[in-house]
């Protein structure tokens, strides 16, 4: 398989994360994407480095107030007397009927959802290079090849057009649908990450042309606990385009593997031209965050399903967090793809 990979990646090393009221290391380090390349490699996998595109696909799926905000966000808060040295901001509004700040502080609760998503000085770098590793695999696979897989770090599925979370900055896997929409009119995304892909969902909750389906931890007890229930189901021209199957928590192979078939039959019924799946790992039995419990045979299992639809299909890195087995889940997942597209 075709990797596109792009070192740019390390320059964001966050070290705010608050959980329970305390102040840890994040979960999304550096050393995620680089094990995950060296499994890639030691399996035999051809690694590419990414084209050059600057902002353009992002601008395709996120606001240009967001992406102003993200390139100058941390220049600006180094700035500000007795600032930190990640942007982490301590308000949040409900944005009903709320206006727009001018103040950086202001900009940074309005435009970051949590508190697992500081940016420090080379995030917004980083973030743009995984748009870039995204655009690059949709378009391998839109000039022929038949599938790629983009190593994507940071994480993407939960930003939304205007607003990060979770990791996520940019929405790698809504760049890369976006721009498959440019030779297919019906692109399906979906997401087996362990946490909903709740920036996604809002990105084409009310287009027709995209549909979004998404298996993973039962959010009313998991992150991101608003969004990812049953009953989201799109809204307007997009009703009947959003899928959500959330599974309990500690679930094994054989319910997620049901869901997957579900959520097959969904894609199938849509009938797309093309897909992009937003592969998390964190599904695994052995990821820190513990939500499901995912086998590396699983893994395998799904990406064979996955494979077996037959659609060109860019595989988007999502979650997946320091373990033993992050590395082997990959490779089973590939090695599975791979026999699917051969059976």
């Amino acid at each position: 398989m075709k990797i596109v990979y792009s070192d740019k990646h390390a320059g964001h090393d966050p070290q705010t994360f608050i959980v329970r009221g305390v102040k840890q290391r994040s979960a999304e380090q550096p050393e995620r994407a680089t094990r995950l390349l060296a499994a890639a490699k030691a399996a035999g996998h051809q690694i590419l480095p990414p084209k050059e595109y600057g902002a353009a696909p992002a601008a395709t799926v996120h606001s240009a107030d967001y992406i102003d905000f993200l390139q100058v966000a941390a220049r600006d808060w180094a700035k500000l007397p007795g600032a930190g040295p990640e942007v982490v901001p301590n308000m949040h509004p409900a944005r009903a009927h709320a206006s727009y700040p001018k103040a950086l502080a202001g900009r940074a609760g309005w435009h970051q959802a949590d508190m697992a998503c500081p940016i420090g000085p080379h995030t917004w770098e980083a973030a743009l290079s995984a748009t870039e590793v995204a655009a690059t695999a949709a378009d391998m696979v839109l000039n022929g090849e038949t599938h790629a897989y983009a190593l994507c770090r940071p994480p993407g599925h939960h930003a939304y057009a205007d607003m990060a979370g979770g990791f996520c900055f940019l929405n790698n896997s809504a760049v890369a649908a976006q721009r498959l929409r440019a030779a297919h009119q019906r692109v399906a995304i979906f997401d087996v990450d362990v946490h909903h892909g709740n920036g996604t969902q809002g990105i084409f909750y009310e287009r027709d042309d995209v549909l979004t389906v998404s298996i993973h931890a039962d959010p009313a007890w998991y992150y991101p606990y608003f969004w990812g229930h049953a009953q989201e189901q799109g809204a307007g021209k997009g009703q009947g385009f959003n899928l959500n199957l959330p599974l309990p928590l500690g679930s094994p192979d054989q319910p997620w593997l049901e869901a997957g078939d579900k959520a097959l039959a969904r894609i199938k019924d849509f009938q797309p031209t093309a897909l992009v799946v937003a592969l998390g790992l964190d599904a695994s039995e052995s990821d820190p965050l513990q939500g499901l419990k995912v086998t590396g045979a699983g893994f395998h299992a799904m990406a064979e399903k996955i494979a077996r639809l037959g659609l060109p299909t860019v595989l988007v890195q999502e979650g997946g967090y320091l373990g033993d087995d992050l590395g082997r889940n990959l490779v089973q997942f590939l090695a599975g793809f791979e026999k699917g597209r051969t059976s």
